[in-house]
């Protein structure tokens, strides 16, 4: 049993509004309380025509200049960069690591390992947001969970240079999935990989081609273009249907898994997240937050699953 954590252990995947905003925002979805969606479409159509590249921050990005951000992915990720948000947290033990992308881009990410620790595990966070942000969750993992973590930021997040893009962010999980390897001694077998939202798009890519230990999943949909079609319909044709399909990949993966969702998730509808659990392999749980919406999933009762399908799953670090 874990102990108690208090409500600001997460520092949830808020949104924040880039040049044209996000495909995942809680801003949004309030904007389509006050106005239709058509007419937020609209806006979104006449807004990103216009200035969906000139917004971009100028940069050296040679890396990305092979496969340059789309629209569809200018309005997916909302990245905050450094120095914004605390790098110093207290009562979290922590390196910071420096590597290098299959591209050469440069990233950044935490590592914070336990004393003694009961698992390793890679955690790939979602659309908004930084490492610094997730300070809380880092540190309850680390200390309560008895798990060395590793987080990183995907390209243009936090200190890690670039521009982010689908592929991209792919690219630097599997750099960052290496580096782990490296820092914690371990193999894939031995390793845990945790998404929340977007990263759990992004890390079940990652288990589709190696034997993790365990999936964790956290508010993830079932592809990109189902939540298109949920927030932008008149858009979705934009973003290729095979795109962080993760319904299709989940059935490359035959370990074990623990997938949750808010029932009352308006940003990914728990429908979407069904729709991903149906197509995963057994063995498999899903844990209904009930009545949670996107970002208030942490509860005590899932600590609680969390740390049952860890110690069921996880052989100590070296």
């Amino acid at each position: 049993m874990w102990p108690d954590a208090p409500p600001s252990v997460l520092q949830p995947n808020v949104a924040r509004r880039s040049a044209v905003g996000s495909a995942f925002p809680i801003e949004v979805k309030k904007m389509t309380d006050r106005c239709p969606l058509t007419c937020v479409v609209t806006i979104a159509c006449i807004f990103i025509a216009s200035h969906c590249h000139a917004q971009q921050p100028p940069q050296d990005d040679s890396a990305n200049e092979a496969n340059p951000q789309t629209i569809d992915e200018a309005l997916l990720f909302s990245p905050t960069k450094f120095p914004t948000g605390d790098w110093e947290p207290k009562g979290l033990r922590f390196e910071d690591i420096f590597f290098s992308s299959k591209d050469g881009t440069k990233l950044h990410g935490w590592y914070c390992p336990s004393d003694h620790p009961r698992g390793v595990v890679l955690i790939a966070h979602g659309n908004a947001g930084h490492v610094a942000s997730r300070a809380p969750w880092l540190r309850y993992l680390q200390s309560q969970a008895q798990l060395s973590v590793f987080m990183f930021d995907y390209r243009g997040y936090g200190r890690s240079e670039g521009i982010p893009t689908v592929e991209g962010a792919i690219a630097d999980a599997t750099a960052a999935r290496e580096k782990l390897r490296e820092l914690a001694s371990v193999d894939d077998a031995q390793m845990l990989l945790m998404g929340e939202s977007l990263g759990g798009a992004i890390v079940t890519q990652l288990a589709a081609d190696s034997a993790p230990c365990g999936l964790i999943l956290q508010s993830t949909f079932s592809s990109l273009r189902d939540v298109a079609d949920v927030h932008f319909p008149k858009l979705s044709w934009m973003v290729p249907r095979n795109k962080l399909d993760s319904a299709a990949v989940i059935a490359e993966y035959h370990g074990p898994l623990l997938q949750s969702h808010g029932n009352r998730d308006r940003t990914i509808p728990f429908s979407l997240g069904e729709k991903l659990f149906r197509s995963a392999n057994e063995p498999k749980q899903l844990f209904t937050v009930e009545g949670a919406d996107h970002n208030n999933w942490l509860t005590h009762a899932y600590l609680e699953q969390l740390d049952a399908f860890i110690a069921g799953v996880t052989p100590p670090s070296k």
